[in-house]
């Protein structure tokens, strides 16, 4: 059997969410297939617990478990949100010890964390966004020119970020200072993106036995200003999957979702959201390691059309191991 490492954790706010994610990973895997064992990452230390939650330290210079003789580890499933599962530190790692991982490689990882340059990589190709302006800290910035370009209200961003942490809709210009400094306590550089009115959605692609499947699109309701962390994870949005939209509307998002993930190269899970603005999707972020828990968006509409997540896991490990074999 795969002997398979669960990696959750991480180094931002989102390790919570991750340890949900890798719970429902391990969980889920086939066990008639799969050997899963649990590994912790934080920024102090990295551990591995058996069955009986007793902790065992990671060697980080081979990604060995001190303390169990002949463990080699023949994937690793990553389910850490944000630094440094999602922005390709990871990836990099893995290759380096040529060990399968899940999920698109490092290059890609790194294009897709980092808001800037995955707008203006997908602008290239035709894909609608929102109007933006970059900053980086200690960056000397006019209020005026950045609101001559994206206008009010505007949201503030950390450019390398994910579930929402650090952003702020700003509706008056005397705001906007207190608002750039929040984001600054996230990320060294921050985007600044035109409120774009309308419809948001949410939309999971992954490749399934060598096809790419968009699943069916959900809407986003949020009782927040916007979807925010809290709107994500503490109940306080309405998800509705498949969500009621006209049939060209639909056909229009997943085609372009689709082409999103092509054209980003990825392999394996993904989830992207956009806005529909007079009947055209602007595309707003990806998520290459979207939240796998039971509050998350990506597992219901999976169930929504009938594959379970031990069969997308399942998938998902041995594409790995065949990508990094060849």
């Amino acid at each position: 059997m795969k002997k398979i490492a669960i990696l959750m954790g991480g180094f931002s706010k989102e390790s919570t969410i991750s340890l949900k994610s890798g719970k429902v990973v391990y969980e889920n895997l086939c066990r008639k297939e799969f050997n899963p064992y649990r590994i912790y990452l934080f920024k102090d230390r990295w551990f591995m617990k058996d069955e009986n939650d007793k902790e065992y330290s990671i060697n980080k210079q081979d990604f060995t478990v001190y303390g169990v003789k002949d463990l080699k580890f023949d994937c690793v499933f990553n389910a850490i949100h944000g630094t440094p599962g999602e922005d390709g530190i990871l990836q990099a790692y893995f290759e380096l010890l040529k060990i399968p991982y899940t999920g698109c490689n490092f290059h890609h990882a790194n294009l897709t964390f980092n808001k800037k340059y995955c707008l203006t990589f997908l602008k290239h190709f035709g894909i609608n966004t929102a109007e933006s302006f970059f900053l980086n800290k200690n960056q000397i910035f006019c209020k005026k020119k950045i609101l001559n370009k994206v206008g009010l209200p505007c949201f503030i961003k950390p450019n390398r970020s994910g579930s929402s942490i650090g952003i702020s809709k700003v509706y008056e210009e005397k705001n906007l200072f207190d608002a750039v400094q929040k984001a600054f306590l996230v990320d060294e550089e921050i985007i600044i993106e035109s409120f774009l009115e309308g419809k948001e959605v949410s939309v999971g692609v992954f490749s399934f036995k060598n096809e790419i499947i968009v699943l069916p699109i959900t809407e986003i309701i949020s009782q927040n200003d916007f979807f925010d962390f809290e709107s994500k994870y503490s109940g306080k949005s309405k998800e509705i999957t498949p969500a009621k939209l006209l049939p060209n509307i639909e056909k229009k998002i997943q085609e372009i979702a689709k082409k999103v993930y092509e054209y980003l190269n990825l392999s394996g899970i993904s989830r992207s959201e956009y806005i529909i603005v007079n009947e055209k999707p602007f595309f707003l972020e990806i998520n290459t390691i979207p939240g796998l828990s039971k509050e998350s968006i990506f597992p219901k509409q999976l169930e929504t059309i009938g594959i379970s997540l031990s069969d997308v896991f399942k998938n998902t490990i041995y594409s790995s191991i065949e990508r990094m074999n060849t």
